[in-house]
């Protein structure tokens, strides 16, 4: 078992992040659940970066689909945009069944449930990014099930807990990007802010500082959802 943490951590700082979710896999399959906020912090770092190239590669290339210049060639983009949009999908699905069967296999505290329903929230909304139709409303109906899911289990967390306000930024992403409702977006990232605001003096140094970064992440997002409905800012979430 440390041997693999080692090993996961090696291919991080290598940025071989296919390695680094298969040095994972058997952690999750024999701690069932019973994880260190490290060792779920690497879990999150491994997943969220296997499909951060994937994610970013479909964003520029429908960013050149847009140009004029390049209308000739529509077709052959849209094939090749298909053929990563299938692999971020694949690679989304895969990672919520690793999570569900074997993250989640085992009764959690508040904070462990709370932080991997949110993740599974977060892959069914990163699937919902470029699905359309019938697999659009799959990942979408997912991710507001599971992020419910994951504020009733972390209900009775701090206001300034990192896992409660992380939630709230990305399931107000969700509701802006996916939901397009700008309304309840504002709503919630204005209820966690306030909240968090309220209890920042009465937290230590470490929880203050998690807890710093993601309440800017909050104020930068409801800037610009209050300055402008729409748009192609780049909205910030975990």
């Amino acid at each position: 078992m440390e041997e693999k943490i080692f090993m996961a951590r090696v291919a991080e700082q290598a940025e071989r992040f296919d390695d680094m979710v298969e040095f994972l896999k058997p952690i999750l399959r024999e701690k069932g659940g019973d994880f260190s906020v490290e060792e779920r912090n690497l879990l999150s770092v491994g997943f969220k970066n296997l499909i951060g190239g994937k994610r970013t590669a479909i964003r520029t290339i429908s960013a050149i689909e847009q140009n004029p210049k390049y209308q000739k060639f529509g077709a052959a983009l849209g094939e090749y945009k298909k053929k990563i949009e299938g692999e971020l999908q694949q690679d989304c699905q895969n990672i919520i069944n690793m999570i569900k069967n074997d993250a989640m296999k085992t009764q959690q505290e508040a904070e462990g449930r709370a932080f991997f329903l949110k993740m599974v929230g977060d892959y069914f909304r990163y699937m919902a990014e470029s699905a359309t139709g019938d697999k659009l409303a799959q990942a979408r109906d997912g991710a507001l099930q599971h992020y419910k899911e994951a504020e009733a289990a972390g209900r009775e967390l701090q206001a300034c807990n990192p896992i409660k306000l992380g939630l709230a930024l990305n399931f107000s992403v969700f509701y802006y990007e996916v939901m397009q409702d700008n309304k309840q977006a504002c709503t919630l990232a204005e209820t966690a802010l306030q909240e968090a605001m309220n209890k920042i003096d009465d937290v230590d140094e470490e929880t203050f500082r998690d807890a710093k970064s993601i309440i800017e992440l909050l104020k930068e997002n409801l800037t610009l959802w209050k300055e402008e409905e729409g748009g192609d800012n780049q909205i910030e979430d975990l």
